[in-house]
């Protein structure tokens, strides 16, 4: 009986340690995006971006790594601006369990009285949920073009951040330059 919790725990921490980024993008479409070949950072824009130092110098090494796979350069006069924008949420997760004969409510179905047929125990986790936007702004008109968005649950240990911080900015700029279709 007691071997069920620490089978439900470890499942919950595979579970839970596997990344997922779900991306999402938007452009202009009547852009032709193979006009854009150079790109610079949004100072201004990227200094008013609440994260550490550090994490704002690895999310832009992600993306000068992924854009110079694309053919990109950076340049004192670039065809686009880039900006980012994060965000977190703390989300809290509550699971019941049962453990013993009885399960559910009532007198079940077990020998005897067990505290476990009122219910089972709550476990209760929490995680942060990030939200990583990058924008790519035409630098002659000042207009937005393309927008993309990748929502994940980031890492706690330090480890594994620049990994994560590198999937997500991989995953996003995958979506750019888009394919009309």
């Amino acid at each position: 009986m007691k071997a069920i919790k620490p089978i439900v725990i470890l499942l919950f921490l595979v579970l839970s340690s596997c990344s997922s980024v779900n991306v999402y993008s938007d452009y202009e479409k009547s852009i032709d995006f193979s006009q854009y070949k150079t790109y610079a950072f949004h100072k201004k824009g990227i200094e008013k971006v609440q994260i550490s130092e550090m994490d704002k110098k690895r999310i832009l090494n992600a993306i000068d790594v992924e854009l110079s796979k694309k053919g990109m350069t950076k340049s004192d006069t670039p065809d686009l601006l880039i900006n980012i924008f994060t965000q977190e949420r703390q989300q809290i997760d509550v699971n019941q369990y049962y453990a013993g004969w009885g399960y559910g409510w009532g007198y079940g179905w077990g020998f005897g009285w067990s505290p476990y047929y009122w219910g089972g125990h709550p476990y209760v986790s929490t995680s942060t949920e990030g939200t990583l936007y990058i924008d790519l702004i035409d630098a002659k008109k000042n207009e937005l073009v393309w927008e993309g968005e990748g929502v994940g649950y980031l890492a706690q240990d330090r480890s594994k951040k620049e990994a994560l911080i590198n999937e997500f900015v991989s995953k996003i700029l995958a979506q750019y330059p888009p394919t009309k279709k």
